[in-house]
C-alpha cells in the first residue's frame, strides 16, 4: 500500500497507525501548494480532492479521508487492538472522537494555515481553545479511550502538534501536554515522525 502524505500534515495520523500496527507502507510525499508528488506528478490525477492523506491499496483502489484510512489500517491487524471491536459501544466512542477531532478541531485550523483574514484567525484560535478545552476536560486516562492507545490518539496527537506552529496557547492544558509527551515516546510515533523528517 502507498500513503500519499505531507510532512506533519493530517496524513501523519495514518502513518502513525500503520507504524503502530506494523504495516509497511510505501510513502509518497506531496507538495500541497502546487499539488505535485515528489516525482513531479500531478497529485490531483491521483486524488482529485487535492489534499492528503490518500491510501492506494494493493488493487489500485484509492481510499481518502484520514478517519476512514486509520480505521481501515487498524482492521488489517485486529490482533494489535488499535480500534475497538465493531458493534461495541467503545467502537462508537472512537468514531465519536474521530468525528469531533475531524470536524471541530482539525477544520478550525484552516484559517491559520491558509492565510485567513485577521478576524478569521482570531475566531479560529477562540474555537480551538474551546475545542481543546473539551478534550482536556475529558482526557481522564493516558489515552482518549483509557489506558491503551487507539487510532483516535494518533489523530489527536497530530492536530495538537500544530498548536505551537500557529500560535495557539497550550499552557492551560496540562493533561494534553502530558498526552503529547507520552505519544511522542511511542515507537510507532517516533518511526512515523522520523520517516517524515520531523525529528
Amino acid at each position: 500500500m502507498k500513503l500519499f502524505y505531507a510532512p506533519g500534515a493530517c496524513s501523519l495520523s495514518p502513518h502513525i497507525v500503520a507504524c503502530e500496527a506494523g504495516i509497511e507502507l510505501e510513502l509518497c510525499k506531496v507538495n500541497l501548494k502546487d499539488k505535485k508528488t515528489e516525482s513531479g506528478g500531478d497529485y490531483t490525477e491521483i486524488n482529485p480532492k487535492g489534499y492528503v492523506p490518500a491510501l492506494q491499496l494493493e488493487g489500485g483502489e484509492l481510499l481518502t479521508e484520514g478517519p476512514a484510512i486509520i480505521q481501515f489500517l487498524a482492521e488489517q491487524k485486529p490482533e494489535k487492538n488499535l480500534a475497538p471491536e465493531y458493534g461495541s459501544l467503545a467502537h462508537y466512542r472512537v468514531l465519536e472522537w474521530l468525528n469531533y477531532i475531524s470536524t471541530e478541531v482539525h477544520k478550525a485550523f484552516v484559517p491559520l494555515f491558509w492565510d485567513g483574514r485577521d478576524e478569521e484567525k482570531a475566531d479560529a484560535r477562540e474555537k480551538l481553545a474551546e475545542r481543546f478545552q473539551y478534550v482536556e476536560d475529558n482526557l481522564n486516562s493516558d489515552y482518549l479511550m483509557g489506558d491503551d492507545f487507539c487510532i483516535a490518539d494518533a489523530y489527536l496527537f497530530t492536530v495538537y502538534s500544530w498548536c505551537d506552529k500557529v500560535g495557539v496557547d497550550t499552557g492551560s492544558w496540562p493533561k494534553l501536554k502530558a498526552f503529547a509527551e507520552r505519544m511522542s515516546q511511542r515507537e510507532g510515533v517516533q518511526k512515523a515522525m522520523k520517516d517524515e523528517g520531523l525529528i
